[in-house]
């Protein structure tokens, strides 16, 4: 039998309403045997996350003050969705052993866990499926790293005994029993460990947009959406930020083998995007998959006659950005130049005594640029395209921005270029003219 391990996000469970179209989702699809599901996210503007409830809660309780009203609120916010059901959940029995986690002393992992916990139950319940608790079969480790064999032994055995169940995301728990959560947004990833334990087909990730967007919307209105992109495409995208993915959660579906594909709950009939090692036969793989960018880096811009010639001089100017803990981004080079492009809010505390160590190195010229934001083009299909870099080029020119810097890659998977923040979104906009599909 197939099988495909569906998530839906806060927003497709803030309410009723969107459960109901979760239950037609489900049942359009009988592969569709294991659900995994986040705490109720917004209703509207200005609502607040159920997990942000817990936390409230959680902080009332930890100082010592009454925490009955923020309780009485999530159990509201339950109420109103089991009532919009037409179901009878035992919410009262459901939140007792809650209340008295806070009376006698409120674990905050715990309290961030118990969104998702009420939530699956309250699913399963609608549903009339298996209620699987992820505490008994997500295991993490004393140092809080998830231990993925005992975990995917123990769910493995679960979910072949299981027809269809409903499973908590974003936690798990410790060999003790003590609640153990992911970062937030770690539902997508109890996801695509789901879709590893069960040996998925596919491993669905509804959210409430149609997939990956060819560019950031806040810059380019109504971008086009990225049919398929594979794993490394999207490696590069999420470092710049572009992903509606938690990054965790590609690697337990990538390592089995298990597509991806995110779709929105409330557009069900759009594809959506299919995140894979191989693009489907007949898929149309344009030059370029995606444009990102992040704003906030310096360059620090070295000089020296015969650099190219001085064994280890490379290796001796990284080490002093190591020796402070300021990681490098980008280092584009030439035979008397080096430059390094490092985040400012990771260089600036350190400058001075990063640029003082740097001056040991004797160099003709020693000079730092603030304010550059990075933009990455990204596309396997560049490789086999000619006159990429130069159309890249040529648009960013043609919008009247000035590059400041530009690095490829060894795999030429993907091209960056430096420009000033303030011609960012120029930038982007001129790239995206150019190269949307």
């Amino acid at each position: 039998m197939n099988t495909i391990v569906v998530k839906f996000g806060g927003s497709s469970l803030a309410s009723a309403a969107q459960f109901r179209k979760v239950g037609d989702i489900l049942r359009a699809d009988p592969a569709r045997r294991f659900l995994v599901v986040s705490a109720p996210g917004k209703r509207y503007d200005g609502d607040t996350k159920v997990t942000d409830m817990l936390y409230r809660c959680y902080d009332l309780a930890a100082a010592g003050e009454d925490f009955s009203s923020a309780l009485e609120a999530v159990r509201a916010r339950y109420g109103e969705i089991a009532e919009g059901l037409g179901i009878r959940f035992d919410l009262e029995s459901a939140l007792a052993p809650i209340a008295e986690h806070l009376r006698k002393g409120p674990q905050r992992d715990y309290m961030a866990s118990r969104g998702e916990y009420l939530n699956a139950r309250l699913m399963a319940a609608w549903l009339g499926w298996t209620f699987l608790d992820s505490a008994e079969y997500i295991r993490f480790r004393a140092d809080g790293v998830l231990d993925p064999e005992t975990t995917y032994a123990l769910l493995g055995e679960v979910m072949a005994k299981t027809e269809k169940a409903v499973i908590p995301g974003f936690y798990g728990a410790d060999a003790s029993g003590r609640v153990v959560t992911f970062s937030r947004g770690g539902s997508d990833v109890t996801g695509a460990i789901a879709a590893r334990a069960s040996k998925a087909d596919l491993y669905e990730n509804w959210t409430d947009v149609s997939g990956m967007l060819f560019t950031d919307p806040r810059i380019v209105p109504n971008p086009s959406y990225i049919p398929f992109i594979n794993y490394r495409e999207l490696r590069e995208l999420s470092y710049m930020g572009a992903s509606v993915l938690h990054e965790d959660a590609v690697f337990p579906a990538r390592r089995a083998g298990i597509p991806i594909n995110i779709r929105n709950t409330n557009r069900p009939e759009d594809p959506g995007t299919l995140i894979a090692a191989e693009a489907p036969a007949g898929t149309v793989i344009g030059p370029v998959t995606g444009i990102a960018g992040r704003k906030g880096f310096d360059t620090v811009l070295v000089e020296k006659s015969m650099m190219n010639s001085e064994i280890g001089f490379a290796a001796r100017l990284l080490d002093t950005f190591a020796a402070h803990g300021v990681p490098f981004e980008h280092c584009p080079t030439g035979i008397d130049t080096m430059s390094v492009v490092v985040s400012a809010d990771a260089f600036r505390p350190h400058r001075e005594e990063i640029l003082a160590a740097l001056e040991a190195l004797k160099p003709d010229n020693l000079k730092v640029e603030e304010g550059l934001a990075m933009i990455a083009v990204v596309g396997c299909g560049m490789v086999e395209n000619k006159g990429i870099a130069a159309r890249i080029l040529g648009a960013v020119t043609a919008a009247g921005v000035n590059i400041r810097m530009i690095d490829q890659g060894s795999s030429e998977l993907n091209i960056i270029i430096g420009v000033r923040e303030e011609d960012y979104e120029t930038a982007i906009r001129g790239l995206y003219k150019e190269f949307h599909q």
